[in-house]
């Protein structure tokens, strides 16, 4: 991020209430995870079950506790490592797929460029969520699986959007003066393109990892996401559905967490959106 941004996003911070709700909220939900065990004194896997069974919130368990006996703020406090951890490791494999084959197709274009963007169609053609859903059925459950798949099913946005901002770039003076001195294209992509594009999939990611938080909690909520006692979010949500009228806050809480996560990454990526975005630099 250039010093230029950087100054813009600072006056933003301090401007717009919704950009430091969001940047509160992200703050939040990392502290959670990094601090958990400072937080809470409980286990998150192991619960008196004859004596905390569905304990109503208040005294030893803010949030109460579940029908194993487990203090739900707890599991609700680790459930952030796991939605973070799968935020971050599948933008990282969205983003790193995506940007590749997004700046091999926009630069040398012809048959290279059809290929990745009939592939990005096709992958772009199914339901995320059913896809996902699909694939997870195929295999035994795990975190690998979940961490792998929503990468790989993000991707193609991401090319997309990395293509076209090189079919726009290649025709910069600065990347024809690279070309005419006979710079290859492998230096040209990763000295002059890839620096203008890591904005825009800045922005991306960062709304990916709201994206990915969702997908994970619902793989988790229909069974094919982290499996017991792992605590996650989905399935903590999946654990109360039928206990909604007697103990509602075994799903109220977990619920309320997701909401934290998504909302606050939606409103710093759209902040960033519109500090990184050169057509907004007038506002």
């Amino acid at each position: 991020m250039s010093a230029t941004a950087a100054m813009r996003l600072r006056h933003r911070f301090r401007h717009d209430p919704a950009f430091a709700g969001g940047t509160v909220l992200v703050a939040m939900v990392v502290g959670a995870a990094l601090f958990a065990p400072f937080l809470s004194p409980y286990n998150p896997l192991v619960g008196d079950l004859a004596r905390d069974y569905l304990t109503p919130p208040g005294g030893r368990f803010f949030a109460g506790a579940d029908s194993q006996g487990r203090d739900v703020l707890t599991r609700v406090l680790y459930g952030a490592r796991l939605s973070l951890l799968v935020g971050v490791v599948s933008q990282t494999v969205a983003v790193t797929l995506g940007v590749a084959l997004g700046l091999i197709a926009g630069w040398y274009g012809k048959w290279v460029d059809a290929v990745v963007m009939r592939a990005a169609d096709i992958t772009l053609a199914f339901p995320t969520l059913l896809l996902l859903i699909a694939v997870s059925a195929a295999v035994r459950p795990s975190l690998v699986v979940v961490f792998a798949l929503i990468g790989v099913v993000g991707w193609a946005g991401m090319a997309r959007l990395v293509r076209g901002q090189v079919l726009v770039l290649r025709n910069a003076e600065y990347v024809l003066a690279a070309r005419a001195l006979g710079a290859p294209g492998l230096r040209i992509m990763g000295r002059h393109l890839l620096p203008n594009v890591l904005g825009p999939v800045s922005v991306a990611a960062t709304l990916g990892i709201a994206g990915a938080i969702m997908a994970e909690a619902a793989l988790s909520f229909v069974g094919l996401g982290a499996q017991p006692p792992t605590p996650s979010w989905g399935a903590m949500v999946a654990d109360g559905r039928d206990l909604l009228r007697v103990a509602p806050w075994v799903s109220v809480a977990p619920g309320i967490a997701i909401a934290v996560a998504v909302l606050g990454f939606n409103l710093v990526g759209e902040a960033l959106r519109e500090v990184l975005d050169p057509k907004g630099r007038g506002r």
